[in-house]
């Protein structure tokens, strides 16, 4: 009969042997493995002695290994003995060096519970990256693993490329039209499986492939905010196909079981009521996951019921009317820093000056024609919009100032905009008796339009069908022939002051290849620049709304590589990071200032290394010239005054962009009174920003950075813990690791492939062969959390470290100190860890005393000094030895115990609340389905999870004790 423990070759793990079987001579043994705590059948070839004599080299890499694990798992289970706090992950395990405001935002989002957060950065300080950081924290440490993303359809492709290129986060952008195509791949004839996480389920039931949810088939989703919003009317459309919409885009949307939802200007679901799409879509999508980041630099906008509805989105008990949106309590839901504040790591401002001019473009003799284009036009304008007026029809007037904007943008801007204006009057008349599609003055539509760039709302009208005015046919048509003359007799007298600037800036800037980020607001104006210039021997790439992901990207990338000119609007603009850029070039101007803050924001950017220039072109005979004239000198008075971060919520917003329409307008109708004009209007503006400044919660709250945490975060050893755990694994369990320059040639022990890998997230970026390990990978997180025990009567290996004090001397022990509960999360309706950790390490002198200090300090030692295996004690001696220093950390260890205790206690107070609200939330949800068998499935569905989750909780609350004994060794003291 052989000794209770042995060691399972097969395992590598000591074993208790429970039975031992004599079948037709083969003898068989029944062993129990407290490592996995299972019980197997093994060959008795499969068993050895724990008593066998350990190998040095093996067993130095063991111990490396089991060391360094602890540290590993240390930091993931929040124990570290960091007295600031656990440690951050994301920026560790990330491809991005988060700046000091950044690490503060991700430090303050993650130290509660309840991660549902307003993240209010002003404009270029990173949101993306900061809702980034918390989305890869929050995954590091098992918290969430179906995340949907909701932004502006000109950022969802932004987002997709951020999330990849600073994150190795791959999330799947689909557009409203790519849901047709996943519900055909689901209900096809060879469609009978789904997916779930990375593999596919096979589905039992009819029922469930009838009903799958196409959502469910990706776990990382980014949408666009409009193509998911629900729809109440639709001309043309019936009940039922409009109902059919709204299952596939909205309410299975919301119910997909979503761990994490970010919304990007988020400010857009406030909507003008409760009762709008994208209010409706935001209630939704908050109702949709337990963890919720809103991310918008401007979310109060100078309208308080909306900023309410949106705090309620965040927690609708917190905020239940407008009363309740208190500093105090929107302090504790937002988190925000004012681009002043803002530092790098070294603690210097973050952003350069800035220096704007206005270049005004003069016409000379030989432009005549077009002087006399922008004359008439303003003439047609004015009547156009004095017709408006009286008539009421808000869209008319829209339609007008777009007429003014375009001829002072460029001659084919306002020429193609006449032809296809000449086509819509033409077909008017020929079709008189038929109803015509307007677009509504309802508040919601006005907003939305107030939102468009000047090319995305000229389509919008143009596409209405806008009935015509008076005589207009015949004042199009001269118009028409004004505008073919201009352009057959010389280039436009902007296109011609363009050239000059470019060669001035180079001249300025002793750049050859000066790269320049010209602005229009108009397609036509960018084909006819990049066409002007192209032809003089400059390089030009453009950027517009109508592009989609792989055409932005190329043009990016050409941008920065070999293009010296992008051309953009306004649309095509939104996302842009070209920090490799200094020098914007607005050729024609946004009435509303905020607008060309937004612009030259996309190269005034975290790392821009110089400083910023912005040429702003205006005709210096023109009505928008004497208007910006005025306008930038009274604006300048406030923004001295209260600040950027106290103006742009005011600023940036519909009502905003209908008070400066109002004063162009204004200076059209009257030009003699422009000044008069101006001064009431900002007058307005200052009384609103005076307001808000006094009443709204949201100013006065700016984090400070953290430069403590930040420092502490670019030294902190994890990446290489991780690495040395790795490597003392492979090598202490037959694999092979070989050092390189700048990487490992790995080979696992049940591998016969090397792999060639770096733990370094910015040194997997320079090679594509190049493996990326961190714990994100289960394998690798498995090392650290799935640590092997020893056994007593294992032998203990008796060591030296040269960076030991030589006085040092006695055995030291590490333990895991555990909580396991009496349930395992296999139906993710649970967020309660199964086993909690803490980690003990014990150091016992010759003398018999205790030092858990001296124990810590041995440990940290280990991570960076080399073991020498002296000898091995017999094994008497290991028992003894065992015995001595597990009393001792069973002792030590009451403390950490309890406080695992505590912390199970506090997490499944927190899951009753969590799963309650999950549950009922999802409950609202099902129930405003539109087809009663689709409801009804989901409801059950909902409640059977629902009941499986209370039975789970209930045997959560049981708990068990555990201690585990890592590594044992006796420190020989150095003579």
């Amino acid at each position: 009969m052989i000794k209770e423990w042995q060691y399972s070759t097969i395992h590598n793990s000591p074993c208790k042997v429970i039975e031992e079987q004599n079948l037709w001579g083969n003898i068989v043994y029944r062993i129990w493995l407290p490592n996995q705590d299972t019980v197997v059948r093994v060959p008795q070839s499969a068993l050895r002695p724990l008593t066998a004599e350990i190998q040095p080299e093996i067993e130095a890499n063991r111990i490396t290994y089991v060391a360094a694990a602890a540290k590993v798992a240390e930091v993931l289970e929040g124990g570290s003995h960091d007295s600031d706090g656990p440690v951050l992950l994301a920026p560790m395990e990330s491809n991005v060096i988060p700046l000091p405001h950044q690490i503060r935002v991700l430090s303050r989002a993650v130290s509660g519970d309840k991660v549902r957060y307003l993240l209010a950065d002003e404009v270029g300080l990173g949101k993306t990256i900061e809702a980034g950081l918390i989305m890869r924290e929050l995954k590091l440490r098992g918290l969430v693993r179906r995340i949907l993303v909701v932004a502006p359809k000109g950022l969802a492709t932004q987002w997709v490329s951020e999330m990849h290129t600073h994150f190795n986060e791959d999330f799947q952008l689909v557009f409203g039209e790519d849901l047709a195509t996943i519900k055909r791949i689901i209900s096809g004839n060879h469609s009978r499986y789904w997916a779930q996480g990375t593999k596919l389920r096979f589905l039992d039931e009819p029922d469930e492939l009838q009903h799958a949810n196409p959502w469910r088939m990706f776990d990382q989703v980014i949408v666009s905010l409009d193509s998911v919003k629900p729809m109440d009317k639709r001309r043309g459309w019936s009940q039922e196909r409009i109902d059919e919409y709204n299952r596939s885009r909205f309410e299975d949307l919301i119910t997909a079981g979503w761990d994490m939802v970010v919304v990007d200007e988020s400010h857009r679901l406030g909507g003008s009521t409760d009762q709008v799409a994208r209010y409706k879509l935001g209630r939704g999508l908050a109702e949709a996951a337990p963890y919720l980041l809103l991310l918008s630099a401007t979310p109060h906008q100078g309208k308080s019921d909306a900023f309410h509805r949106l705090m309620s989105l965040l927690d609708d008990k917190t905020f239940p009317d407008m009363d309740s949106v208190t500093r105090e309590r929107v302090a504790a839901y937002v988190i925000r820093t004012e681009k002043r504040r803002a530092v790098d790591g070294d603690g210097n401002p973050l952003f350069k000056p800035r220096v704007t001019k206005m270049a005004p473009v003069t016409w000379e003799e030989r432009h005549r024609s077009q002087q006399m284009l922008y004359e008439e036009v303003t003439k047609y304008v004015r009547e156009g919009y004095n017709q408006a007026l009286r008539e009421k029809k808000q869209h008319i007037g829209f339609l007008m100032i777009l007429m003014q904007r375009l001829v002072v943008s460029s001659t084919r801007a306002i020429r193609t905009t006449l032809e296809r204006r000449l086509e819509v009057l033409k077909d008017i008349e020929i079709r008189t008796s038929q109803r015509l599609e307007e677009i509504t003055d309802s508040g919601d539509e006005v907003d939305e339009l107030y939102e468009m760039d000047g090319q995305e709302l000229l389509d919008e009208l143009l596409k209405s069908r806008i009935s015509a005015m008076q005589n207009e046919r015949i004042q199009v048509e001269n118009l028409l022939e004004t505008a073919y003359q201009c352009e057959q007799q010389a280039p436009d007298a902007k296109a011609e002051s363009l050239i000059e600037w470019i060669y001035q800036l180079q001249a300025e800037e002793n750049e050859a290849d000066l790269k320049l980020l010209i602005f229009t607001e108009f397609v036509p104006t960018q084909q006819m620049l990049k066409e002007f210039l192209e032809a003089r021997g400059i390089s030009v790439v453009t950027l517009n709304g109508f592009m989609d992901m792989d055409e932005r990207k190329k043009a990016q990338d050409d941008f920065c590589d070999k293009v010296r000119v992008l051309i953009s609007t306004d649309a095509g603009g939104e996302g842009l990071n070209l920090q490799f850029c200094h020098v914007v070039i607005n050729y024609d101007i946004p009435w509303n200032p905020m607008r060309l803050e937004q612009r030259i924001g996309r190269v005034d950017r975290i790392g821009q290394a110089k400083v910023v220039r912005a040429i702003n072109f205006l005709f210096q005979e023109s009505i928008e010239f004497r208007v910006r004239e005025v306008l930038e000198q009274k604006l300048s008075i406030i923004l001295n005054e209260f600040g950027i971060d106290k103006t742009g919520d005011v600023l940036d917003s519909a009502q905003a962009g209908e008070l400066f329409e109002g004063i162009f307008a204004s200076a059209i109708l009257d030009p003699d009174n422009v000044e008069a004009s101006v001064d009431n209007t900002v007058s307005k503006i200052r009384e609103e920003i005076h307001e808000i400044r006094e009443s709204s919660p949201i100013f006065g709250i700016s984090e400070e950075p953290d430069l403590q945490t930040a420092d502490r975060l670019r030294s902190h050893p994890l990446p290489y813990w991780v690495e040395r755990m790795t490597v003392g694994y492979i090598k202490s369990h037959g694999g092979h690791a070989i050092r390189k320059r700048e990487s490992w040639d790995l080979m696992w022990p049940d591998s016969k492939v090397p792999m060639n890998c770096t733990f370094n997230s910015h040194r997997s970026q320079l090679k594509d062969d190049v493996v990326l390990l961190n714990l994100e990978d289960n394998k690798i997180r498995g090392l650290a959390l799935n640590l092997p025990m020893i056994a007593s009567g294992q032998p203990i290996p008796c060591v030296s470290i040269d960076e030991l004090s030589s006085k040092i001397s006695g055995f030291w022990g590490l333990f895991e100190i555990r909580i396991v509960s009496g349930t395992y999360n296999s139906n993710h309706t649970m967020t309660i860890p199964q086993i909690r950790r803490r980690y003990l390490s014990v150091f016992v002198s010759d003398e018999g005393n205790i030092f858990l200090p001296t124990a810590r300090h041995i440990w940290d030692i280990m991570q960076t000094a080399e073991l020498k295996i002296l000898h091995s004690l017999d094994h008497k001696a290991s028992i003894d030895a065992y015995d001595k220093v597990t009393n001792a950390a069973e002792s030590a260890g009451q403390a950490l115990f309890n406080t695992l205790k505590q912390e199970h206690s506090s997490a499944i107070e927190h899951e009753e609340i969590r799963g309650h609200h999950a549950f009922e939330a999802r409950r609202k949800a099902i129930g405003r389905l539109g087809l009663p068998e689709v409801r009804q499935y989901r409801l059950d569905k909902c409640i059977s999870e629902e009941n499986v989750w209370k039975k789970e909780l209930e045997i959560a609350k049981e708990t068990v004790p555990d201690i585990k004994p890592l590594l044992l060794m006796q420190i020989q003291r150095r003579d």
